[in-house]
């Protein structure tokens, strides 16, 4: 589903990512460990294709992003990607429902847009709050309107970054554990960077970035 070759990026001259390949499998759940600095969040960006790498390519489903202009990319993000943010990016002027309906929408989804993410919020657990405002809910009810609104328009590929990183622990265990049984039951494969081991537990493998490569940790 996705494959990474060879991918190198540098920033003012030091070397980030070295000549980076591996391939992902559909229906994983895949969890990227590093050091500070080694480049876990411009290797999600360069997937996403929000970042260019100096060399190597990107291919999703058997297409390189490389050769795709800015409203494909943006068109490809759109219908087959999933974003968790750890600082949630929920919009404060949108009700919860509306938040989540927002991918629908921009993928022309219509009248069943707000049934469809009633159901997503169903599915995380805020069942009946479609109508509050973010500015009503705890920090781990707003990771799960996150999680809700990326997987609403059953994305193939779901992109986590550090989605844990503001919640206390139970919290962030239920969490995980809910973006594990919303990207089982859609068959998408999710990419998660983390610092946290626990966080990392929950995947279905561990890999470790480094200037070598990436490296399943045993």
């Amino acid at each position: 589903m996705l494959e990474l070759r060879d991918l190198r990026k540098s920033y003012q001259g030091r070397a980030v990512l070295h000549g980076l390949t591996h391939r992902f499998g559909a229906g994983q759940f895949v969890a990227i460990m590093g050091e500070s600095g080694v480049g876990k969040s411009t290797l999600l960006n360069i997937i996403a294709g929000l970042d260019s790498p100096d060399s190597g390519a990107v291919i999703i489903d058997g297409q390189s992003m490389a050769g795709l202009d800015d409203d494909a990319a943006t068109a490809l993000r759109r219908t087959r990607m999933g974003f968790v943010f750890q600082a949630f990016h929920v919009l404060p002027h949108l009700t919860l429902t509306q938040n989540v309906a927002l991918p629908l929408l921009l993928n022309g989804g219509g009248a069943e847009a707000a049934a469809q993410a009633s159901a997503m919020l169903a599915a995380v657990g805020l069942q009946g709050r479609g109508d509050d405002f973010p500015r009503q809910l705890s920090g781990g009810e707003m990771q799960r309107v996150a999680i809700a609104r990326a997987l609403v328009h059953r994305p193939a590929l779901v992109l986590a970054d550090e989605p844990t990183g503001n919640l206390d622990p139970e919290t962030a265990d239920a969490i995980l554990a809910l973006l594990r049984r919303q990207i089982k039951a859609t068959g998408a494969t999710a990419i998660m960077v983390t610092h946290s081991h626990a966080a990392a537990a929950q995947a279905d493998q561990i890999l470790v970035l480094s200037t070598l490569g990436l490296d399943l940790l045993s």
